[in-house]
């Protein structure tokens, strides 16, 4: 006997297998990729990365669309540090110069163990001055120390370009975004070298900045014209999605937008969170710094029991 399903029937298991297939090969090929073997992670930088909305929103993007691979992301930004190793008169009102990667990075390098670092640098390291060449320099010359530095431990590098400065919210003399913008494009100038990759998030927060504030004078990025605030780190998580081929993420808006459509994507994109400040903490703790006044974390093995909790949260979810 010849069973025949019904229309309705018909055109569910249709669809059902369209949206199979959508969510398959084709959709995989559209979303990001870390180089083969890469398990850990490392994000270095100022404030902007110690804040970390876009560290988190990388690592959520990673826990909804591969939750079964066993990766680990670190962030050890800290608060004002340069790379260029200078720092302003009376920084911090005279209590403390800015701290310098240079003092810290090989304890970084050694504990962490990374297997791809991130390194978001420049903010900071004009020291908020018009632009000269000697500043410059400084910047160029630590760059290409970190790079060097991270590529002899046996890690692939990452350069991310400075985010904007908003000389309208500054609070500073104006001139110090064009100082960034030629560090920005310094810093993009170097793909020419194989050797070399960066992720330009300079340019599109640039961009959004003037569209924005073309139709409203009032638009902002960052309230005080150097950290950003949500869609200004979505921007910065954005680009660095996309540097590894990820297209899933052209349509978002947000860290959240982009996890919508995956099984308790908010849920795991705030246990994410949560765990990103946690471990930030920690690290930081355990591989030291200079600066005065940052969080103290737990020790290491505290963290990562409590770590380990959130983790089975994220697998029951899987």
């Amino acid at each position: 006997m010849r069973f025949v399903l019904p229309r309705l029937l018909c055109c569910w298991l249709f669809s059902l297998a369209a949206l199979t297939l959508a969510s398959g090969p084709l959709a995989a090929a559209e979303r990001a990729k870390l180089p083969v073997g890469v398990r850990r992670v490392v994000f270095v930088g100022d404030s902007i990365t110690y804040g970390g909305n876009y560290v988190s929103a990388f690592a959520g993007y990673f826990a909804t669309r591969y939750p079964d691979l066993s990766l680990e992301i670190i962030n050890v930004g800290l608060s004002s540090e340069t790379v260029s190793g200078l720092s302003e008169e009376g920084h911090a009102g005279g209590k403390f110069p800015r701290p310098d990667l240079h003092e810290r990075l090989g304890r970084v390098l050694a504990q962490t163990k990374p297997d791809l670092v991130f390194a978001c640098y420049g903010m900071n390291d004009g020291i908020y001055l018009p632009f000269a060449d000697e500043r410059f320099n400084k910047f160029k010359d630590g760059i290409g120390w970190l790079h060097d530095q991270v590529v002899a431990s046996g890690a692939r590098i990452v350069h991310v370009t400075p985010p904007v400065y908003d000389d309208a919210r500054g609070g500073r003399p104006p001139g110090y975004g064009a100082v960034l913008g030629r560090y920005a494009a310094w810093l993009v100038s170097q793909r020419k070298d194989a050797r070399w990759s960066v992720v330009d998030v300079h340019t599109p927060m640039q961009r959004a900045l003037e569209r924005g504030r073309a139709r409203d004078p009032e638009f902002y990025l960052s309230k005080d014209g150097v950290h950003p605030g949500e869609a200004g780190h979505w921007i910065m998580a954005q680009e660095i999605l996309r540097h590894l081929g990820a297209r899933d993420v052209n349509g978002a808006q947000s860290a959240a937008d982009m996890v919508k459509d995956f099984p308790y994507g908010p849920k795991v994109l705030a246990l994410v969170a949560q765990r990103h400040l946690l471990m930030r903490d920690a690290w930081l703790t355990a591989t030291g710094h200079t600066r005065p006044g940052v969080k103290a974390g737990l020790p290491l093995a505290t963290a990562r029991a409590q770590a380990a909790a959130i983790d089975d949260q994220l697998t029951l979810m899987r």
